[in-house]
């Protein structure tokens, strides 16, 4: 069964082979993601979805459940 989620804090991992995201794209990037409404079966499963959706691995989150 999958819940709904919303972010209420993220970090992420912006460095890769190619160096580090410019700030003003983590910003937007992090602010695309707390204003979505994330569907996963737990949060190891979010962290999956939100991972796949922005190519980029999550450090930290906090999160809260929608009800319905």
């Amino acid at each position: 069964m999958t819940m709904q989620f919303r972010i209420t804090d993220i970090e992420f991992d912006f460095e890769d082979s190619q160096g580090e995201l410019p700030y003003d794209e983590q910003v937007s990037l992090v602010n695309e993601v707390l204003a979505t409404t994330w569907e996963a079966c737990d949060a190891d499963d979010l962290v999956e979805e939100i991972t796949s959706a922005t190519g980029w691995c999550v450090k930290s989150i906090d999160y809260c459940y929608v009800l319905k």
